[in-house]
């Protein structure tokens, strides 16, 4: 059975080639931004507190949204100099994990996370955000899940054999549960007892095309494939470039799935 990568060290991968992971990662579905602007409020002056930025793909969409003042919690050291050589000044970029993050009481309206809080400590992370929130402030924890569709695709069918066997990250979840992104009791319970209220949970399921190129430097990006030490990666990425290339004609197609779930901090009386 694979090992579950430990937070600690899930933490670091990423930044190793922060412009790599920005170019091969799909972002998100535009229909999450909308749920964040109906639902949750998110519109020109929404003071935001996003956990986990990494390279920046939602906070620059947070930003395009009206988020300011946006205040970034990163715990990686090369992601968030990255942060801060793309985004500049837009950004108050706060350099520790979220669990030792302070934060002044009440002083946002929204919190949320792209594809990040499974390597926070939930418990832990959603009392730190319910604090920071002011009365009546949402928080969005949202992941976007490759091959979670109906049933496995072509292209995980075709691909699966060579990664047998890796590490798995957090998402995937317990052995006998859903991943950690669908697992709505596991999440849902979550938000009631860290005392948020008018929880939902929306899936979006969505369409993206890489090319061969594209698609290998995908894969480059999970966090399985990422711990293997560099021949092993090496050949495994290879193996997958070749069967883009000579079973799907260089150009790959997926039904991703984004789950996301929003609650609000009750309104004071």
């Amino acid at each position: 059975m694979p090992d579950i990568i430990a937070r600690e060290e899930g933490r670091r991968f990423f930044g190793s080639d922060p412009q790599a992971y920005d170019r091969a990662r799909p972002g998100h579905p535009d229909r999450v931004y909308e749920i964040l602007a109906e639902r949750c409020r998110l519109g020109a002056g929404t003071g935001v507190l996003e956990i986990g930025p990494g390279t920046g793909q939602a906070t620059r969409r947070l930003l395009d949204l009206g988020a300011d003042p946006l205040v970034a919690i990163e715990p990686n050291d090369d992601l968030a100099d990255y942060l801060a050589l793309t985004l500049g000044d837009r950004v108050d970029i706060r350099l520790t994990p979220l669990e030792s993050a302070e934060l002044r009481e009440a002083s946002v309206d929204l919190t949320a996370a792209a594809s990040s809080f499974h390597w926070v400590d939930e418990a832990v992370g959603l009392t730190a955000l319910w604090r920071a929130l002011r009365p009546g402030g949402w928080i969005a924890l949202w992941w976007t899940l490759f091959g979670e569709g109906a049933g496995p695709d072509a292209f995980i069918r075709a691909t699966s054999p060579l990664l047998e066997n890796l590490d798995s990250s957090p998402t995937k979840g317990d052995p006998g549960r859903p991943p950690h992104a669908l697992d709505t009791k596991a999440r849902i319970g979550a938000l009631g007892a860290a005392d948020f209220t008018d929880v939902s949970h929306d899936l979006v399921r969505w369409d993206a095309t890489w090319d061969t190129e594209g698609i290998r430097a995908l894969y480059g990006t999970f966090s399985p494939i990422l711990r293997l030490e560099p021949a092993r990666r090496k050949k495994i990425l290879d193996e997958i470039a070749r069967i883009a290339a000579q079973q799907f004609g260089g150009r790959v197609s997926r039904t991703l799935t984004t789950s996301l779930y929003t609650a609000r901090k009750p309104a004071a009386d």
